[in-house]
């Protein structure tokens, strides 16, 4: 699988996990933000973005464009 596919496929997980936890928890906007230490959303937005910044710049890389 190339990177840029393991990339997509663990964002999918990422969305997936998020959704299951907002249905059976909520999510206050403090979690999602700032979630503590321990917490299933600790960092969760961080990785998510780096991840998809990533996917981002490989297909500008693909294409030979810029952002």
């Amino acid at each position: 699988m190339s990177e840029k596919q393991e990339l997509i496929t663990k964002m999918l997980e990422m969305q997936k996990k998020f959704m299951d936890f907002e249905q059976a928890n909520g999510v206050e906007m403090e979690d999602y933000f700032v979630g503590a230490e321990g917490h299933p959303l600790h960092h969760f937005r961080q990785q998510y973005m780096d991840m998809a910044n990533k996917l981002v710049d490989m297909a500008h890389a693909e294409k030979g464009s810029h952002r």
